[in-house]
Order: structure tokens, then sequence, then C-alpha cells
């Protein structure tokens, strides 16, 4: 009986998933257990196996191995049961130039036979001005905003938002936000691809970083800065002759690189220390910044900053 009570909680539950390209191995053995009513974000760097993850759970592509549950449908077998349960923004979202929001939520919802909810999903996203503007002379961030509503035009339980937010700008960016925030408050299940962390860090309930097809650290972001993080960080710009003077000082570690140090230490004892070795050291220092480490701290320091083919 438990077991069941803990499957019915499970929007997503995928088992063993790989998937090969060649000898390009995209996903090489990825768990999942996704809970009704949270966002969850997957994170990585391009080529991770982040987008090929989505789609063998949406059922656009299928695992060479391992089993898949959305919502205790197969995305395989039950593809047209699901299909009215779950709302999907691919990468790259484009759609028909010569349509308006209006016009699109209409289609879309012949399409799935359910009642036109375009005005309630318009205003939802604040694209009433440009409601009757058509697709190809909206700003990107308005793009977005449509692929929303489309996405929300069968009233989905599930949602995958593939990089919903890619090239926006920072306003934009904010309210896409907000619109996932009032989904989330919904109690709908969101399952989130983005690079950008700030943005995971901001609206998901738990996240998974993702590199070479595999999960490398899985939690809430606090859980996940708290066990791969190294504590505290100061920031300071200055010449390579402080290598020295950080050096002197036990228990930090120090990274250097074009004139910027990154400074990681545990206790606030060491600021002290450190504030002031500058001070003595007779060297040129400016911009200094403390902080306590964030999720991208760790992603960096867990994936780097490579890019992928």
């Amino acid at each position: 009986m438990q077991d069941q009570d803990k499957n019915e909680t499970l929007a997503v539950e995928a088992k063993g998933l790989f998937k090969s390209y060649g000898k390009i191995k995209a996903v090489n053995g990825i768990d999942l257990k996704i809970r009704k009513g949270e966002v969850f974000s997957l994170l990585g760097p391009n080529g991770a196996g982040k987008t090929t993850t989505v789609e063998m759970l949406e059922g656009i592509r299928t695992p060479d191995s391992g089993s898949i549950k959305i919502l205790g449908l197969d995305p395989i077998k039950n593809v047209q049961d699901l299909r009215r349960k779950e709302g999907i923004i691919p990468q790259g979202f484009n759609f028909i130039e010569k349509i308006t929001p209006k016009e699109a939520i209409a289609y879309y919802s012949t399409l799935f036979n359910v009642p036109n909810r375009s005005e309630e999903l318009i205003k939802m996203t604040n694209l009433t001005n440009v409601s009757n503007v058509i697709f190809t002379d909206l700003s990107g961030g308005q793009k977005q905003k449509v692929g929303l509503c489309l996405a929300l035009s069968n009233d989905p339980e599930i949602l995958f938002l593939d990089e919903p937010t890619t090239g926006l700008d920072p306003q934009a960016r904010r309210n896409i936000w907000e619109v996932i925030r009032k989904l989330k408050s919904e109690k709908r299940t969101i399952i989130l691809t983005t690079h950008y962390l700030e943005e995971a860090e901001e609206l998901a309930d738990r996240v998974a970083i993702v590199d070479n097809g595999k999960i490398m650290a899985e939690g809430t972001p606090h859980e996940i800065i708290k066990e791969y993080g190294n504590g505290m960080r100061l920031n300071v710009d200055g010449e390579a002759g402080l290598l020295k003077v950080f050096r002197k000082i036990k228990g930090i570690k120090t990274k250097y690189g074009s004139g910027k140090f990154t400074v990681i230490f545990n206790s606030e004892k060491d600021i002290v220390k450190m504030v002031r070795a500058l001070e003595k050291s007779g060297k040129k220092w400016s911009n200094l910044k403390i902080s306590n480490e964030t999720l991208e701290d760790v992603f960096l320091d867990l994936i780097g900053t490579k890019e992928k083919d």
C-alpha cells in the first residue's frame, strides 16, 4: 500500500534510461523521480543529454533501454492519452508566421477538442495588447509567451519547458518567470531545462545537474550547494603578487586568472584575516565582494565551463 501511495504522488518515474547515436552516448543511465506539483529543472552544458532526456519523457524519442512512466502512462504506448494531459514547449519554439496569438490558441483548442481558453491565457501571459498581432511581428519574449499559451491550451497536468527563456533579454526572462510561478501555484508539474543557473535557483523545487548523459548531482538548490559547495567566496581584483599573500592564510582555497581572485573559505573569521592581509600587502586591489556560494558556483566546479559539440 505504501508503494502504491508513493507511485500516485509521482508525475515522472524513469529508470535506467540509455540513448546512443552511433558511438555517442547521449543519455547514459539516468533515473528520475519527479513529484506531482513540483518544478524540476535539468541543468547542464550543451550536449550534456538534457534535451534527449526530455524528448524521451515526452515520447518524442524512444530510449534504447529503460522504462518511463508519465502520470502513470507509458509515453510511447499511451501517447494519445498522454498528449491530452501534457503541454510542451520545444527548444527554439517557433510557429506559423501570419497567425495571431488569439488565432493560435483557438487553433490548438480545436486540435485537442477542448474549450477555447484564449482570453484567459492571453490575460495570464500579459499578451492582451498584442493578441491580434501576427506571430512574426512579436518580440522574442512575446513569442515564448505564445508558446506557453499553446502548451496550456489543453489545461495540462504536466508541462515540459525546454529552455523557454534562451535568447531573451533580462526583462523578458523575468516576465516568463512570473508565468511559471503562476503555473507552479496551480500545482502543475513542470520539467524545466535551462542554461541559466539563476533561473533554476529561482524557480525549481529540485534540480538535476547532467553531464555526459549522467546525473552528477540532484536535490534542492540548497541541498546541492550544501553538499557540493565549499562555503563562502571572496572575489577581488588585484595583481598576481597577491597570490602569495592569500596562500599564507590557512584553511582557504585561492583561484586566480586575468587579474581576478576567487577565494573560497568556510569561517567568517577568515574574512578579517583576508582583509587585513590585503591591507598589509602594499599591493593594488579593488572591487572586493563577499558572498555565499550559489548554484552557479557549484555547477561550474562540478562541470567546468566546457561546451560540447
